[in-house]
Order: structure tokens, then C-alpha cells, then sequence
């Protein structure tokens, strides 16, 4: 008996994500292999393979699927990559991009958010996401990554995240402010080098407490 369930998943990988230039066979199988639903509220869970922003606590969402799609596929991971993500949600692009690196560290600025993530990412056996509660601005340390993937928007461009970067790491990220935004990815050339590219244009939630423009007043 055919499950609705891997029904709605297949059309996912097909008409949203695949649709969407998303053409790297690896990607379209962890979409296959991840279950999207374990990672949708209740309430929602009739969202879990549609073509939108399913609603999570604290006004927050989980990216679409296509765009989860190019995120993953920009970033080019082949197994060894030590990755950091910003912005958990409910764990499923960890849990997406656990099945294609070594590790991934995982900031969640939500407390309940990143239980609910740990909670999820535990009842699939992902064991080398590690899930952690701070404020992603505020991020310190000598620690680098061979990836990293910022899953809400900077109002402008934040160099820190790209200081972060291992000579070859890659950076994804969305800048700007709606109904304009610009997904781009950004590439270490060498200790003082990166190269920047924009990829398309999309509207995501804005990382809490992001650096804004300035402003000016008389």
C-alpha cells in the first residue's frame, strides 16, 4: 500500500524543490530521507510538504523547501565538513545538514525552540547536531567551519559570520529588508579574501537582534 505520506514528499522533491534548480542528487535524497513532518508543530503538520513558511512559536517560521533546497546545495557538502547553522527552529535543515557533513553545531536563540529541536533531532538519532541556546550576534571564539548557513535574514551584511570561515568554507546567507532580499553565497578565497555571489531573491524572518542600517535624525 502506497504511504501519502512518501506521496507528498516525492512532489515536494519534484514540483517545489528539484522545480527550484535544485539539481544535486544528494540534496534530493536527504529531502527523501528526512522526514519533514517530525519537524512541523501539530497544528500544522497538514504544512509539512507544502510550498510555504509553516508557522513556529515566537513569530518565527521554517524555510520553505526550496529554499532550504538551494541552501543545502550551495553549500557543497561532501561528508567531512564541520558546519555551523544559524537559527535551529525545530531541527530539520540540522537534521539535513547532519546527513551531509561530519558535524554541525547549531545556534537557537528560543529556548523551547532548541529543546524542541534537541527532542527531534534525539527521536531520529542524529547524534553528531549539536543544538545550542545563545544569541548568534554575540558569538565569540577562534572556532571555524567549512560551512556555515544562516537560516533568517541580516537587515545589512554581517562580516563576522564570514570571519568564521576555514580558507574554502562556504557561507550562506539573505541580506536585506522586504520585500527585498537577495540570498547570496560567499566563499573564502584565502585569510583576507572572499568572494560573494547572488543566488536569488527571497523574504525570510530577520535573525534576532541583527546590527540594522543606520539612521538618521535632526
Amino acid at each position: 500500500m502506497i504511504n501519502p505520506t512518501d506521496i507528498a514528499r516525492e512532489q515536494m522533491v519534484q514540483q517545489q524543490v528539484r522545480a527550484w534548480d535544485v539539481l544535486d542528487e544528494r540534496v534530493l535524497d536527504t529531502f527523501r530521507k528526512v522526514p519533514r513532518e517530525l519537524f512541523v508543530p501539530a497544528e500544522h503538520r497538514f504544512l509539512a510538504y507544502a510550498d510555504v513558511q509553516v508557522p513556529l512559536p515566537h513569530r518565527q517560521h521554517m524555510l520553505r523547501p526550496n529554499v532550504a533546497g538551494r541552501l543545502l546545495q550551495s553549500l557543497e557538502l561532501e561528508g567531512s565538513e564541520r558546519v555551523l547553522e544559524i537559527g535551529t527552529g525545530t531541527g530539520f535543515l540540522t537534521a539535513c545538514l547532519a546527513a551531509a557533513a561530519a558535524s554541525v553545531r547549531s545556534i537557537e536563540i528560543f529556548p523551547d525552540l532548541a529543546d524542541l529541536a534537541r527532542a527531534n533531532l534525539d527521536s531520529l538519532g542524529v547524534r553528531h547536531a549539536q543544538v545550542e541556546t545563545a544569541d548568534a550576534t554575540r558569538l565569540e571564539g577562534a572556532e571555524r567551519y567549512d560551512a556555515i548557513a544562516l537560516t533568517a535574514s541580516l537587515p545589512v551584511y554581517d562580516e563576522r559570520f564570514q570571519r568564521l570561515l576555514t580558507a574554502g568554507g562556504r557561507l550562506f546567507v539573505v541580506v536585506g529588508d522586504p520585500p527585498v532580499m537577495e540570498a547570496y553565497f560567499v566563499r573564502r578565497l584565502a585569510e583576507a579574501t572572499w568572494a560573494r555571489e547572488s543566488l536569488f531573491e527571497t523574504v525570510i524572518d530577520p535573525l534576532i537582534n541583527a546590527s540594522r542600517p543606520s539612521t538618521f535624525t535632526f
